[in-house]
């Protein structure tokens, strides 16, 4: 693959890289890559903080360890911003800006060249106002930069044996909330907690989503589940679990499962 050959012509140009690691299957590739052009003078960093969901980071390390790329873990604090947990449209900026102000210092101290991301031409079309805190920190995103897509990159992904390479998106916890509403840790560890009960208790392994608004949580699953939905929950022990966590409802969205649909909200306002 031309765009294989592309990727690994930066890394080699680049000399020494950080890899900003979230575990996901365009990040693990970036790791991938860069671990088999620089060997040693490649380094995988995971971001901790309470927006990551917990099974997401052991995956992470998992999926490192696999592909024998030195790994570290490092806590990030964007809750602690005002700006980032007031929730707005561009909350992304305040959390790539906290992690690749984290990032960078490891980089220079380890005498690395520079830090890598894995974004790929599709996200560069999408809202993500995190791309441009990272690029004005100077980070480079090399799938992105040849014009990868995410088909691409999980057709690459699986050629190099891969095992997340067709792993659902898993955006971070504080995507579950509609833009304006406070995010706060408990909040963060409920709907975590919630989506937990889905997929680990009852053993849905769909791709899904807990959104949660004015505590109410309202359950996004893929339409053509919903039948095997109701067949395998119980409905009251959902609610009785649900409230237990503190929500004070749960609805189950009918338009069912779709990536990215809080930013529906900001084809109507101007920012």
């Amino acid at each position: 693959m031309q765009q294989h050959r592309q990727i690994e012509a930066i890394l080699q140009n680049l000399g020494s890289v950080v890899v900003a690691y979230s575990g996901g299957v365009d990040s693990t590739l970036m790791a991938k890559l860069a671990h088999d052009v620089l060997g040693a003078k490649a380094i995988a960093v995971t971001a901790k903080s309470p927006s990551l969901f917990p099974a997401d980071l052991a995956a992470a390390c998992a999926q490192a360890q696999a592909i024998g790329i030195a790994h570290h873990v490092v806590e990030t604090a964007e809750l602690n911003n005002p700006d980032y947990a007031q929730n707005p449209p561009n909350r992304c900026y305040f959390c790539k800006s906290e992690l690749h102000d984290t990032l960078r210092p490891l980089a220079q101290g380890w005498g690395m060249a520079a830090v890598v991301d894995g974004l790929n031409a599709d996200d560069v079309g999408d809202y993500r106002p995190g791309i441009a805190a990272a690029k004005e920190r100077g980070v480079r995103s090399p799938l992105a930069e040849v014009g990868m897509t995410k088909l691409a990159v999980r057709q690459l992904a699986r050629e190099l044996g891969l095992a997340n390479w067709n792993r659902p998106a898993s955006p971070c916890l504080s995507s579950r909330f509609p833009y304006g509403e406070a995010i706060t840790l408990e909040k963060l560890e409920r709907v975590g907690a919630a989506e937990f009960y889905l997929k680990e208790r009852l053993g849905l392994d769909w791709e899904l989503r807990v959104r949660s608004r004015q505590d109410v949580a309202t359950i996004e699953i893929p339409p053509q589940r919903f039948g095997e939905f109701w067949q395998q929950i119980q409905i009251a022990d959902l609610i009785a679990r649900f409230r237990a966590l503190g929500f004070a409802g749960v609805v189950l969205d009918l338009e069912g499962f779709r990536s990215g649909k809080l930013n529906d909200a900001l084809a109507a306002r101007t920012y």
